[in-house]
């Protein structure tokens, strides 16, 4: 199974993340866990780039660009070759993060940003996406001002269109679970956990109607 965590930044993916990663883990499943950018020796490189905390000019385009190869390489590399293994495969982050912030946030060409993403995965989709949405207000109130990198340092106005491009993926994308970010973690973790198993036994019945 290919699970994706999207989400402003500060919204809780990581902490979501290592919860069902070991609560798989437990259940005697093969786990694989990726960031966004990274997983590479070439993604991570580019990763250095794109989030650095020092004071660089990127073009927009560029932004998109980097992005996109760093994906490329992922999938490519390792995603692929994990889910061939039958590995439950988590991301932090995938294509659709580059739909939400180079789209929507940053006002590129929405269908050739659809398109150039469609070409980075090689039709590698997810079967889940879990997006954990949290208000402007409540991502100020979380993020820590002395280590942000450089997209973390972008505008309010800027995450507001990202937050809008997330709710419009959510409409249009069935794979899209929307969870309420406010929640505790631990509801938070029993709601994904409940996505997961509901999955796992429409699969199942699947296999043994075929069988």
């Amino acid at each position: 199974m290919f699970i994706t965590f999207e989400g402003l930044d500060f919204s809780g993916k990581s902490t979501q993340i290592k919860l069902i990663s070991e609560y798989l883990q437990k259940q005697n499943k093969n786990v694989k866990v990726f960031r966004e950018p990274g997983g590479t020796f070439v993604s991570e490189k580019i990763r250095e780039i794109l989030l650095t905390k020092d004071e660089i000019h990127m073009s927009d385009a560029a932004e998109l660009l980097l992005f996109s190869a760093a994906r490329s390489q992922l999938v490519r590399e390792v995603i692929i070759p994990a889910l061939e293994e039958n590995c439950y495969v988590i991301s932090d982050r995938f294509h659709d993060s580059t739909i939400a912030y180079q789209g929507y946030g940053r006002g590129l060409d929405l269908d050739f940003v659809i398109k150039l993403q469609n070409f980075a995965i090689n039709n590698t989709l997810p079967d889940v996406t879990f997006f954990i949405d949290i208000p402007q207000e409540e991502r100020l109130k979380r993020k820590h001002s002395n280590e942000l990198d450089r997209i973390e340092r972008s505008n309010g106005d800027f995450y507001n269109k990202v937050r809008d491009g997330y709710l419009k993926l959510c409409k249009s994308e069935e794979r899209y679970f929307k969870i309420d970010g406010t929640k505790t973690i631990e509801e938070i973790h029993k709601m994904v956990v409940k996505k997961i198993e509901e999955l796992e036994k429409k699969r199942n019945d699947k296999n043994a109607e075929k069988s």
